[in-house]
């Protein structure tokens, strides 16, 4: 490798992926292994994850599928433990599971609300709260990603369980940033604005899709290639002097009024 580009290399490095079964989830997965580092895939559909790791195996890396709740703490320590035990100390974290309903707040009920905040929030703090002792225990540090959304920095219709979840998981990556830099543990968050995935596709398409793309200034949505800079920086030594910051990626969306 150049040597100007060594802070990139993960070689050697244990990632746990959380929602890793599709989406950006997936993608990152890919993009941390083709970069060297052993990749734990975690998320709830396992066939998915074995579909998964196969492909990952098919260019010489290694990943270990793990079938994972991240609102159970019980099955978050499961995980964790799985990760360490068969592939070696975790150096980084990509909390990436999370989920959104889209419904008019008046028709959502509590059972709603519960679902977003329990995935998108507290399985977070789960997720961070377990890597971190198993990294603090071991005394390596490491990087905790979280990825979280441009609906954290302003307000949506229809999905305000989303974006208060969301807006608390930036504001979870700076309190846990303060309080893990001790034990040379950063903590940051990316911020992506409407990246194209299977999940979102068809909406993206539609005549809705197609307005809410003119109101970007970049007059596209993102492709999840787009996140693998900020991806790559946050997950290697290049950011060693990062901690709790968020990076936006959303092409333009979030700058203007």
């Amino acid at each position: 490798m150049n040597a100007d580009l060594a802070p990139f290399d993960l070689r050697g490095q244990v990632a746990v992926v959380t929602g890793a079964s599709s989406g950006l989830g997936r993608h990152f997965a890919l993009t941390l292994a083709r970069t060297g580092a052993k990749v734990a895939i975690a998320a709830r559909r396992s066939e998915r994850l074995a579909e998964l790791a196969q492909e990952i195996a098919g260019f010489d890396a290694r990943a270990l599928p793990i079938t994972l709740d991240v609102a159970d703490a019980s099955s978050v320590r499961a995980c964790v433990e799985a990760a360490e035990t068969e592939l070696g100390p975790i150096s980084i974290l990509v909390n990436n599971a999370g989920v959104a309903i889209d419904k008019p707040t008046v028709e959502c009920s509590e059972d709603d609300w519960d679902r977003v905040l329990d995935t998108n929030l507290k399985g977070a703090w789960l997720m961070a709260r377990e890597t971190a002792r198993h990294m603090i225990g071991l005394e390596h540090g490491g990087s905790i990603i979280n990825i979280a959304s441009v609906l954290g920095l302003a307000g949506a219709a229809r999905v305000a369980a989303y974006c208060a979840s969301k807006a608390g998981l930036i504001n979870l990556t700076r309190a846990l940033a303060v309080e893990l830099a001790r034990h040379d543990i950063r903590v940051n968050a990316i911020a992506p604005g409407y990246v194209e995935t299977d999940l979102n596709r068809a909406f993206l398409a539609s005549t809705a899709g197609r307005a809410l793309q003119g109101r970007i200034p970049q007059r596209r949505f993102g492709r999840p290639e787009d996140l693998d800079g900020a991806l790559l920086l946050l997950a290697s030594s290049a950011s060693r002097y990062m901690t709790g910051a968020t990076l936006v990626i959303d092409g333009g969306l979030s700058a203007q009024v």
